[in-house]
């Protein structure tokens, strides 16, 4: 996997925590530098931090399915991002959610938050690993900073716009994971 398609896959994965630091902003009123970067070290530590587990996870298990691997990365980055499509469009029908308890970053609500939105950056570090040729430290760290700066301007941005950008935040990271595990598996069958 190139440096491009490792940056798509940061962006697809950080648009959950955008989406969330957008909240954050909505219900800070005024976004500040400690607001902006307390949500981008939790949300880009977490999803630094759950893709290399799944990456080694994924090691450990990669000579048993190493048939099927292909398969496994397509279905699980095609899951994750269904799973984002559906969610967008359920906050649609629902509106924001957003509310004054969601300008909470003590360490025990951006704990929980950060571990909810990284969760599929677990399942994506898993197919990294039956991707093959990817070097996981290059891709977690365009992960974790990538994630970083879109939290921090999700605060900014829910600050200003609102809840405007937060569904397509979401539809776009849907997109794009679907997309990566479409080529994964494409590029395996010869296709590509």
């Amino acid at each position: 996997m190139g440096f491009f398609e490792l940056f798509l896959l940061a962006v697809g994965l950080s648009m959950d925590a955008f989406a969330v630091s957008i909240c954050k902003g909505l219900a800070m009123k005024k976004a500040d530098a400690k607001g902006m970067a307390t949500c981008g070290v939790w949300f880009g530590g977490f999803q630094a931090l759950m893709p290399l587990i799944g990456f080694f996870l994924g090691t450990l298990f990669a000579s048993a399915i190493e048939a099927v691997d292909h398969w496994v990365a397509f279905g699980l980055l095609g899951l994750i991002g269904f799973n984002m499509l559906k969610e967008a469009f359920e906050r649609e029908e629902e509106g924001c959610d957003c509310n004054n308890n969601d300008a909470d970053l003590s360490v025990k609500t951006m704990f929980v938050m950060a571990v909810a939105t990284s969760i599929d950056a677990l399942a994506v570090g898993i197919s990294l690993a039956m991707a093959g040729n990817v070097n996981i430290w290059v891709a977690v760290a365009l992960i974790g900073i990538t994630t970083f700066i879109l939290s921090g301007v999700g605060v900014k941005v829910g600050s200003i716009f609102g809840s405007k950008f937060e569904k397509k935040a979401q539809l776009a990271g849907g997109i794009i994971l679907i997309c990566l595990g479409t080529k994964i598996l494409l590029e395996h069958l010869g296709v590509l």
